[in-house]
């Protein structure tokens, strides 16, 4: 019948709903506190090693009152954004990141230590649990991008856009979203905890072959920032999708499991 309204849909599971938003506050409670850690030594090599020769990414304060940011070689004045920032305490200094944006909020390296390492097994706990959840449930192969959804992200990208009237056809998850969550949960969440895994003193005593693997310390540091920025990206692109696709709708199925298609 025109205009009737479909029967909703229960969605996600309670281990998968449990596990999304767990990981929602533990990835920005590691942000904040990889953000402190990155402080205490704001550069990135590509090197195996230490070396200002092979500088990726620097940001500090030359002068007084002055930050900068340097990517590349290429520096860039970023006072009050970057370098020269808020230290929580009422004040101003040389900080890479400020003290709004980092846990603990005042310099505190050791704290930023323990909230990152605690927070990191929580996430990479619920990393697991939302696989392990998905597989049970069958929903797991649905989320893999196969090479027939390829045609279809652009189609996809100019639905969300608003360049087309209909998104092309596709079954839960549409092609962007799979093309997403495959990079997320196959090969940028493995990335980011097997370098956070070389970064720990302790793994990396018994482990060091995975240290030596990925270029040693440094270049694990690399690959380690640069995982968390893709993740940042995944998490503005979601969330872009979420309020172009009915957020309401959205966030009760992500609450109570049930969606209304």
């Amino acid at each position: 019948m025109k205009g009737a309204v479909r029967p909703a849909i229960y969605r996600y599971a309670l281990l998968t709903r449990v596990s999304h938003w767990a990981w929602f506050v533990a990835f920005l409670i590691l942000v904040g506190s990889g953000l402190q850690i990155f402080n205490a030594s704001p550069n990135l090599d590509a090197s195996d090693q230490s070396d200002p020769a092979r500088r990726v990414l620097a940001i500090g304060s030359p002068a007084e009152g002055v930050g900068t940011t340097t990517i590349f070689g290429r520096t860039f004045v970023t006072t009050n954004w970057l370098g020269w920032t808020g230290d929580g305490m009422g004040s101003r200094g040389e900080h890479a990141f400020g003290a709004s944006i980092t846990i603990p909020g005042y310099q505190d390296l050791a704290g930023g230590r323990r909230w990152h390492l605690f927070f990191a097994w929580i996430a990479a706990a619920c990393w697991l649990a939302w696989l392990v959840s998905s597989a049970v449930k069958g929903n797991l192969r649905e989320l893999v991008l196969r090479p027939g959804d390829v045609p279809k992200l652009w189609p996809m990208q100019a639905y969300y856009l608003k360049l087309r009237k209909a998104a092309p056809p596709h079954g839960v998850y549409n092609p962007l979203q799979k093309a997403a969550y495959t990079t997320v949960l196959f090969v940028i969440a493995p990335l980011v905890v097997l370098t956070g895994l070389a970064l720990s003193p302790g793994i990396d005593a018994i482990a060091n072959p995975l240290t030596v693997l990925l270029g040693g310390r440094q270049f694990a540091r690399l690959w380690h920032f640069a995982g968390m920025l893709l993740l940042l990206m995944f998490f503005a692109i979601h969330t872009f999708q979420v309020l172009t696709q009915g957020v309401v709708n959205q966030m009760r199925s992500m609450i109570s499991g049930w969606y209304q298609p």
